[in-house]
């Protein structure tokens, strides 16, 4: 590979919330956190370069940014995604879930009810609360290892409490589904029957396992567009999130006028230059050092199959057909929630993310994040079954 992905990168003392937060999140230190959706390895080269161009410039005043901005974002969705966008669609935000929060008071009311499929990113939980609104769950079906839509209850749900809006996460996380044409437009058409406004989470489209395609949800229908806003981001891709730039598209004016309104409400102005910049480069220039990261993926993704049939059987790994965030069902162990809290924290010395974390339907469950070096990785897996083994 051009690029070092099994090379060990210090991050303690950076001030990173994955490694040195620990105490002041409720943990006690000296685990191995697999927990945080972001990665162990440096952004391309490429990219740092680029931040280091406008470092010694010296100069950071506010910064906007000119069509070569539109075309690196507009040319990397449509040669790695295949979705053709406008300039005139895009709005700029400093991450997704700001994004979210904001389409919510922008397009309901204090008391809507807003609709999200759990287990599902906890944030969407929050950003529906904390706005006063009404949160109402349309919970996957786990049968036979893999997780399936309830069609019925998802409309039936939209009926009865006349919602408003929906939060889609696809690729969803943390089950790792990636939805397919027909799921999709299968509730996509009750979003229109309905006039449910739909917020559509891609930022994991990037990572899509080999046998499954990524579908941006607004262009399989005119009509699903005219209701979606679909939000992108380099972060994920590129492990730029601390950086807080997010593409936004709404090809609906209506949407797009209210969306922007909103934000004006908060205040909101330039983003962060670095950001600006740092998407730019990744875009133009990052594809080879994605190519290899998503193969090293698959090697870890490997590791992890083979290890648990190897040595953990009685845990179970729910495929994932996208995201670098892997779901694990620990329920063959019989543990209540606290003592596999206990196993994974006290045991096994791991700090992950409990599956709770994603809705009550997590229990007995925890997400993993593998975006790290294999040794790593095998190192966090040995924990894992010495605690388990007691060993």
């Amino acid at each position: 590979m051009t690029y070092d992905f099994d090379e060990i990168i210090e991050r303690k003392g950076t001030n990173c919330i994955k490694y040195d937060f620990a105490c002041e999140r409720g943990k006690p230190e000296g685990l191995l956190p697999l927990w945080v959706a972001d990665m162990d390895f440096r952004t391309p080269p490429e990219v740092v370069e680029a931040l280091a161009k406008a470092s010694q410039h010296g100069i950071f005043g506010y910064s906007e940014v000119k069509l070569p901005y539109f075309e690196a974002v507009h040319n990397w969705l449509t040669e790695h995604i295949g979705w053709e966008t406008e300039e005139g669609w895009l709005v700029k935000t400093p991450g997704v879930v700001f994004a979210i929060s904001t389409a919510i008071r922008a397009l309901t009311e204090t008391g809507d009810s807003i609709l999200i499929q759990r287990p599902v990113y906890y944030p969407f939980t929050h950003v529906i609360l904390d706005n006063d609104r009404k949160l109402v769950n349309n919970p996957l079906v786990y049968e036979n290892g893999r997780y399936e839509i309830d069609f019925e209850d998802f409309e039936s749900k939209i009926k009865e409490n006349d919602v408003k809006l929906f939060v889609l996460c696809n690729p969803h996380n943390p089950v790792g589904r990636v939805w397919t044409k027909e799921e999709l437009i299968r509730m996509g058409e009750i979003c229109v029957r309905h006039q449910v406004t739909v917020v559509s989470d891609e930022i994991h489209a990037d990572f899509i396992y080999p046998g499954h395609q990524h579908l941006v949800f607004s262009s399989l229908k005119p009509e699903f567009a005219d209701l979606t806003i679909t939000c992108t981001a380099p972060s994920k891709t590129f492990n730029l999130a601390g950086l807080q730039v997010s593409n936004i598209f709404i090809s609906n004016k209506g949407l797009r006028r209210e969306f922007r309104k909103e934000i004006g409400r908060t205040g909101y102005g330039q983003l962060n230059t670095m950001g600006l910049i740092a998407c730019q480069a990744a875009y133009e220039k990052g594809a080879l050092w994605l190519q290899e990261l998503k193969e090293y993926l698959i090697g870890n993704l490997s590791f992890i199959r083979e290890f648990l049939n190897r040595e953990l059987p009685e845990v179970v790994l729910v495929e994932p057909e996208g995201t670098y965030l892997v779901w694990l069902d620990f329920q063959k162990l019989g543990l209540t929630e606290k003592e596999l809290e206990h196993l994974i924290v006290d045991k096994a010395k791991l700090w992950l993310d409990e599956g709770t974390m994603f809705g009550p339907e997590g229990d007995g469950f925890q997400r993993f994040n593998i975006a790290c070096p294999r040794a790593t990785l095998e190192a966090a897996f040995h924990q894992l079954k010495n605690a388990i083994r007691n060993e």
